[in-house]
């Protein structure tokens, strides 16, 4: 399965078996930020509440010519914490900007000191209005939000995953959810793809939840940024085996 990481690889068992492996990574750094963006957008305007209550009658009932249902925040002027700054995290700081928010890099959650250009991830849990995941899943990164980083966030806060679903403890983030610990959240990945009919998540529809099935690299231009760079480095794969000893 072409993808940007190898999660989903046993990358030992390969190389025991001489299997070459080839990544396509920053073939989504379009796709991806600007489907995170959106989600960050959908969260902090409210858009889904709005959508359900507008159908339910919630406009058509009030006194005055507009239905105030539910909080709506400005981007401009809050705080944007990005957990990953490679090719996605970085196109998503562009983004932010250009919509005048204040972007923080978080530093590695045990990281003994924090490098120039990043801010402790403590720090980026207390002061963000929204953190968006952007990070590969690894040993270090797994349920790397639990219910001790929501308890830690801004009750206003959101949180965005369109990286990888492991990051994410589920069962936390629902009781996060249903305790008020967080404002609302967002998730284009599920820890399994996927997930059962039953999966807690999707078992009803509520207004602080936001799921889509994994599709935020599907854009016309990143599956064909994809297929291009999976056809250069089969190629280069073949060509270096046949290079001689």
């Amino acid at each position: 399965m072409p993808a940007a990481g190898v999660n989903h690889l046993d990358t030992e068992a390969c190389r025991k078996r001489g299997i070459g492996i080839v990544a396509c990574p920053g073939y989504s750094t379009i796709s991806v930020p600007e489907h995170a963006f959106a989600l960050m957008l959908a969260l902090r305007r409210n858009l889904m509440p709005y959508w359900h209550d507008v159908y339910a009658g919630g406009w058509s009932g009030s006194p005055t010519f507009y239905a105030e249902l539910h909080p709506i925040q400005d981007l401009h002027g809050s705080t944007l914490g990005i957990v990953g700054a490679g090719h996605g995290g970085k196109r998503l700081a562009e983004l932010a900007g250009a919509f005048g928010m204040r972007v923080l890099f978080a530093e590695r959650k045990l990281a003994r000191c924090v490098r120039d250009g990043y801010v402790a991830f403590d720090e980026v849990l207390r002061e963000a209005d929204t953190i968006s995941l952007h990070c590969p899943l690894t040993d270090e990164t797994r349920h790397l939000f639990g219910l001790a980083e929501f308890e830690r966030m801004k009750r206003s806060a959101s949180l965005v995953n369109a990286a990888r679903g492991g990051i994410v403890d589920e069962g936390a983030l629902i009781e996060a959810l249903d305790r008020k610990l967080i404002a609302n959240a967002a998730l284009d990945v599920l820890e399994q793809e996927p997930p059962a009919a039953n999966h807690p998540l999707l078992s009803r529809a509520r207004t602080d939840l936001i799921v889509t099935p994994h599709v935020a690299w599907r854009t016309q231009v990143a599956m064909t940024r994809l297929v291009t760079q999976l056809a250069r480095g089969i190629e280069e794969h073949y060509a270096q085996r046949q290079l001689p000893e």
